[in-house]
């Protein structure tokens, strides 16, 4: 399944590559499942996002791999996909952008997943789009106009 979000914010693509940091990742998580940063290396390819999930009764480790990353005067891209998953997905593809605006830019979260199942991908969606959506005030909070 596919999620995609854009969320339009007054900076300009070098304010926002330059705050896509450690401190906004842990800000862009939502209150549930807490997250517990085990690693990050950053936004180029071959960086790893190494997390833990804890769901009360247990925890999962989500680890991710950034494989591609590409930047032109108009927009930046960083691509990173699931190398070791909580128990309810079995791919995870992340594709986030930023595309340079005459007002500001775009930030572009677009997230192929899938659980294994039709059906348990349509109980996810829009436990996943939510979390997703949670982003879009911070994203506009973090890179307004200065």
């Amino acid at each position: 399944m596919r999620i995609q979000i854009r969320t339009k914010v007054g900076a300009s693509l070098k304010e926002i590559k330059k705050g896509f940091t450690e401190d906004l990742f842990l800000s862009l998580n939502p209150p549930f499942p807490p997250v517990k940063l085990k690693q990050f290396d950053g936004c180029s390819a071959g960086d790893e996002v190494i997390l833990e999930l804890n769901f009360l009764l247990f925890k999962q480790v989500w680890k991710s791999e950034i494989v591609e990353e590409t930047e032109t005067e108009v927009s930046w891209h960083f691509i990173d996909v699931g190398v070791k998953l909580p128990f309810f997905l079995k791919k995870w593809k992340h594709h986030h952008g930023v595309e340079h605006e005459e007002s500001g830019s775009t930030i572009i979260d677009d997230i192929t997943f899938s659980t294994g199942t039709i059906l348990s991908d349509l109980v996810m969606y829009p436990l996943l789009y939510g979390q997703f959506l949670y982003r879009k005030p911070i994203y506009k909070k973090t890179f307004e106009k200065t």
